[in-house]
């Protein structure tokens, strides 16, 4: 009798083939995966990564503006300029009252430094403030033309040069013999004077210092 031959297995039926496959299919899957989370990372790196100017490009900085010659001077010299200008715009005063006025133990009190930068950049028309000062002691206090010139140029009162106070008499349109008889009635009913005693005191040169024509006018037309 003859002997059965053996049967040889298919060899993908071998468990040594299956080991093998499973290694290869793992190898590639690995290489997949590194490639994938590689491209991944390039992917992000491309989305975050900021973007540099080229070596040929020269960033522009931001353009600064020009220091202003005022922001070197100290406070209280720009504090002393404000007031300078508060009194010459809403009090016509001349320019040596608001030097003294800033300086004054009983007024301002700045530094003298502060006060002398503040009137030498304090632009202003002082014959006009002479004028307008002149306007108010006619319209409001009724004074003659030679008390106005005297009161805006008196150390104890205004001021103004003999040229500002000049040029605002010069301007001035102001009737005087009206300002003569306002005055005339004030003295009558405040002081209940006679009207000999007004026409002196109208006409005294420590008075009023009207004119006689001027005074006579107020006297003639008082009791009208």
């Amino acid at each position: 009798m003859e002997k059965q031959q053996t049967q040889k297995k298919p060899f993908y039926k071998k468990w040594w083939v299956w080991v093998l496959a499973i290694i290869i299919v793992a190898a590639v899957y690995g290489k997949d995966g590194d490639k994938t989370d590689a491209n991944k990372k390039e992917s992000n790196a491309a989305v975050t990564e900021p973007v540099t100017d080229s070596p040929g490009e020269k960033k522009e900085e931001p353009k600064k503006e020009d220091t202003k010659v005022e922001d070197n001077v100290p406070q209280e010299y720009k504090s002393a300029l404000k007031k300078a200008e508060t009194y010459a715009e809403t009090m016509h005063m001349s320019k040596n009252s608001i030097s003294k006025q800033l300086t004054s133990e009983f007024g301002e009190k700045f530094s003298k430094e502060s006060a002398k930068y503040a009137m030498d950049n304090l632009k202003f028309d002082w014959k006009e403030n002479a004028l307008k000062k002149a306007e108010s002691y006619s319209n409001t206090m009724y004074m003659s033309k030679k008390a106005i010139y005297g009161q805006l140029t008196s150390e104890h009162g205004e001021k103004f040069t003999k040229e500002e106070a000049q040029y605002a008499i010069d301007t001035l349109k102001a009737d005087y013999k009206e300002n003569a008889l306002m005055k005339a009635k004030s003295y009558q009913e405040s002081m209940n004077m006679s009207p000999k005693a007004i026409k002196d005191q109208l006409t005294s040169q420590h008075g009023e210092k009207f004119t006689k024509e001027e005074a006579d006018y107020a006297i003639k037309n008082l009791n009208k």
